[in-house]
């Protein structure tokens, strides 16, 4: 495991994206910042973090022989090692909001974004970027329902130790996708899934409010939710959100 520590970038999954690309890592090379200046969540959305107080980090992971039709694994298996790496630090109410940001007590602690680097119908490689918001106390007014460790345990936290947790955690949890209990993952992360089977008003990306319940996830990683006439639709990110 090699870990390249900077004090700031714009992006650790860039700069490491770039650095597979033009070198041979290792399996398991990790990026950390101190901070950065575009962090990067899902679909292009911007992560904002306090400089030095928080775990900002990219992991390369490289996998051989896996299909491109069970990416979705991929975010389970992340999800769930940071899942367990929280727990050690005894949180309240760890959650999972589908795909795969980590919530606290219905408060978003942590968010992930996973950028496959594909060979044919195989997923070669994965850059997994993951900000956890460790020691920082107070954040912008813009961000609304977000903690961090501190604020819920009430103790600051060693970012080094926590890095290492967590690796630990991705390497435990990523061996399943090679193997052959896949669905273990699955399982395990429909267990964590914030709001399942519980009736919730959503709103679709045409800002129109329904009520529904999540049910699942479907094979290609999409939200299934069950409508008040118990049909049930598929989502993809971005397209329904909680209201």
């Amino acid at each position: 495991m090699k870990i390249i520590k900077l004090d700031a970038i714009d992006s650790t999954n860039s700069f490491l994206k770039e650095l597979a690309q033009n070198t041979s890592l290792e399996n398991y090379t990790i990026v950390t910042t101190k901070a950065q200046k575009k962090g990067r969540g899902q679909m292009g959305a911007k992560w904002v973090s306090e400089p030095g107080k928080n775990l900002l980090c990219s992991v390369y992971v490289t996998f051989d022989g896996f299909p491109i039709a069970d990416k979705a694994l991929v975010n389970y298996a992340v999800s769930l090692a940071i899942i367990d790496t929280l727990k050690k630090f005894k949180l309240p109410k760890l959650a999972i909001k589908w795909p795969n940001d980590i919530l606290s007590s219905s408060q978003k602690i942590c968010g992930v974004l996973v950028e496959n680097v594909m060979q044919g119908k195989d997923i070669k490689s994965a850059i997994i970027g993951i900000g956890i918001n460790v020691n920082q106390e107070v954040f912008p007014s813009q961000l609304k329902n977000v903690t961090s460790i501190k604020n819920q345990i009430k103790r600051a936290v060693d970012l080094d130790d926590l890095l290492h947790k967590l690796v630990d955690e991705l390497k435990k949890s990523i061996a399943f996708i090679t193997n052959s209990t896949t669905n273990v993952l699955k399982k395990e992360y429909l267990k964590w899934l914030y709001k399942k089977n519980i009736p919730t008003m959503f709103k679709d990306s045409k800002n129109v409010l329904f009520m529904g319940k999540i049910v699942d996830v479907s094979l290609q990683g999409k939200l299934q939710i069950e409508l008040e006439d118990e049909s049930i639709q598929e989502f993809g990110i971005k397209e329904v959100s909680f209201a």
